[in-house]
């Protein structure tokens, strides 16, 4: 490289960004600019998904990455070069032109890092489905997997999740959360390979955004709530309609544990403003299950008070040991 060339206008290289969560050709509008008034677009990775549409929008693409030397020489006399990155973002090109901007023995073009296209909000879930997908077609273990076999795991799943909102451990309840929603990306994969009633996950996001949108008529529709209490009925009510059960006891999982079981009877049969009067006999599950009534009546959760006495029970155990 001659770098005793005359003093000329130094050009511009732009390192041109993109997504791989964005569908290929969906670039911001100062991209497009960029690379339509480029006079030349470079990229290493021949297989780049962008290209394409790049050509398709009448774009010449050289598919090379010269040395950081050489792509300084090509912005001479003010010429913009369009760098499509690949993989990282192209360090190896990025490090050199700091080694060389750093060596003072060079005029350095401007360099722009331009983001084509952004990840939205939620983004990694596609990275997640994709992972899932490869685990579910490569894994010896993962690939055996059937409904039945995974449900213990939701359960143990949803109870860890539980044990780190009660410890306020917040790195916990964010790798619990991930696992939880694992066992849902991971059902629905399963899903997709039923013979007569297959679904996605898509499927699945899609039934949740919809009765999200029906049970909240007061955020998406003309009627109002300005108080937790109207929200409740509104769920209510939208959920009465679409599920028009016969008793209230419908959709209560008996296989929960026994007070969070007793407690959800309670609430059906207070909501719907039955006076229902508890079983008589002896024994302690009678007695438990009074105790969970007036728990739920006084607006406390006996599931969750059980568990925080056993809690200090566990701490006492421990100190006694100690």
């Amino acid at each position: 490289m001659n770098t005793s060339r005359p003093e000329a206008a130094p050009g511009r290289i732009v390192l041109l960004t993109t997504s791989h969560r964005v569908a290929p050709g969906l670039l911001s509008w100062p991209a497009w600019q960029a690379l339509h008034a480029a006079d030349q677009v470079l990229c290493g990775d021949g297989a780049h998904p962008q290209l394409p549409y790049l050509r398709e929008a009448g774009i010449t693409v050289d598919e090379a990455i010269p040395t950081s030397e050489d792509l300084v020489d090509a912005c001479a006399g003010g010429r913009t070069v369009v760098v499509v990155a690949t993989g990282e973002g192209e360090p190896t090109l990025t490090d050199g032109l700091a080694r060389l901007a750093g060596s003072g023995r060079v005029h350095m073009p401007e360099l722009e890092l331009l983001p084509a296209s952004y990840d939205l909000p939620g983004a990694r879930l596609l990275d997640l489905v994709q992972v899932m997908d490869r685990i579910r077609a490569e894994c010896p273990w993962s690939s055996q997997q059937t409904h039945k076999g995974l449900a213990k795991y939701g359960i143990e799943e949803a109870y860890e999740l539980v044990e780190a909102i009660e410890d306020g451990d917040r790195d916990e309840l964010r790798e619990e959360l991930g696992d939880v929603l694992l066992q849902v990306v991971f059902h629905s994969r399963i899903a997709e390979e039923d013979p007569d009633t297959p679904f996605s996950i898509d499927d699945v996001a899609g039934t949740i955004v919809a009765k999200l949108i029906h049970r909240h008529p007061h955020v998406f529709g003309d009627e109002t709530a300005s108080t937790p209490e109207e929200v409740k009925e509104h769920w209510l009510r939208t959920k009465a309609v679409e599920k028009q059960r016969t008793s209230v006891t419908e959709g209560v999982p008996l296989g929960q544990p026994g007070l969070a079981l007793a407690a959800k009877l309670a609430s059906r049969a207070r909501t719907a403003a039955l006076d229902v009067p508890l079983p008589r006999g002896e024994g302690i599950g009678y007695e438990l299950l009074a105790m969970a009534v007036r728990a739920e009546a006084a607006g406390a959760d006996p599931e969750a008070a059980l568990r925080a006495a056993a809690r200090a029970y566990r701490d006492a155990i421990r100190a006694a040991e100690g």
